[in-house]
């Protein structure tokens, strides 16, 4: 198997992270700091959206911070010259919120994405960049495992606006040379996340309300199936995609081996918690419309083509989700 990631591959290398305040960006520039590389962090810090300085407290003097919105494009015409990747992380995520306010979300995470292509084509055409796509495209699924040849019947707002950003992503590779692949994340958790609500995934506010001794709610019967990726894989997943060039034109979902149903998570996270309790509880109306049910993806196209393959457990993820929150809970809790 080839070697997947070594620090020479991005020593020196300039990075540009939109979405680099937020979690997955955030731990993304740690990695890359370790590296050696230049990190230029873009990120509104819009309330909702998940950007938080604190999550760079400890590299804030190794990187470079701009506070802009994918949105205004003379700003990342400016942003993107003469960097080597750009790892396009920035969206909004919420399911819920993108049926209240669908043009917000057709703004960032389709329109945006069709204007940071349009920017890299005419400013920079050399940079090589990895989209963050979502498993929530497929809608509710066929077959399980869900691999990529699955048909893309998005429940909701936010999984038709990924998909044609993802798209835009492979159009410009394939028309333009623009290198550029996306993965498909399915439920991303670690440290870093935001936990003050369930606008980024429901196991955040699962992860505050177990450490605040509160009911954890579990919304239908608790026995939806799912999978999860602990931040650090999928982390190993974007440096591996944006280094490889077989990963260019293509679309990867990520998954794992073990998946779970969401009574099981519940009590795996209060056994490790060792405290704690959940309640089974009706599905509000409006989450209800856009639930996909069931879902756990196939990812051995991406193992094929680029090795890569979750290493955390979900057991183990958890704890260390815990142990990081435990202590620095107060920076994300809603105050």
């Amino acid at each position: 198997m080839k070697e997947l990631i070594t620090p020479e591959s991005f020593r020196d290398k300039k990075v540009i992270i939109t979405g680099g305040l937020g979690f997955i960006g955030s731990n993304l520039a740690h990695r890359l700091v370790k590296y050696g590389a230049r990190v230029l962090l873009v990120d509104s810090l819009i309330p909702e959206y998940g950007g938080n300085l604190f999550n760079i407290e400890d590299i804030k003097n190794d990187v470079e911070v701009n506070i802009a919105d994918v949105r205004d494009v003379y700003s990342m015409r400016y942003l993107v010259k003469g960097k080597d990747y750009l790892f396009n992380l920035a969206g909004q995520t919420s399911h819920t919120d993108s049926m209240r306010d669908p043009y917000t979300d057709l703004e960032i995470n389709c329109r945006a994405q069709l204007s940071i292509l349009e920017t890299c084509r005419n400013y920079n055409s050399s940079i090589k960049i990895v989209f963050a796509s979502t498993r929530q495209i497929y809608g509710v699924p066929d077959y399980l495992p869900v691999d990529e040849r699955h048909l893309l019947h998005p429940t909701d707002v936010n999984g038709i606006n990924k998909m044609a950003g993802e798209w835009y992503h492979i159009l410009y590779n394939n028309v333009y040379g623009i290198r550029s692949c996306s993965l498909r994340l399915t439920n991303t958790y670690g440290p870093r996340m935001r936990v003050r609500d369930a606008r980024q995934t429901f196991l955040g506010i699962w992860i505050k309300q177990v450490i605040n001794g509160e009911d954890i709610k579990v919304f239908g019967d608790g026995k939806q199936l799912r999978d999860f990726n602990f931040v650090e894989d999928v982390v190993d997943a974007l440096l591996i995609s944006a280094i490889h060039e077989e990963a260019d034109g293509q679309i990867f979902n990520l998954g794992c081996n073990e998946y779970i149903n969401l009574k099981e998570l519940a009590n795996l996270l209060i056994q490790i918690n060792k405290a704690g309790s959940f309640s089974i509880v009706p599905f509000p109306p409006e989450r209800k419309q856009i639930d996909i049910g069931d879902y756990y993806g196939d990812f051995r196209k991406v193992y094929s083509t680029l090795g890569w393959e979750p290493k955390i457990s979900i057991k183990e993820g958890l704890s260390l989700t815990l142990e990081y929150f435990r202590k620095y809970g107060k920076y994300y809790w809603d105050t």
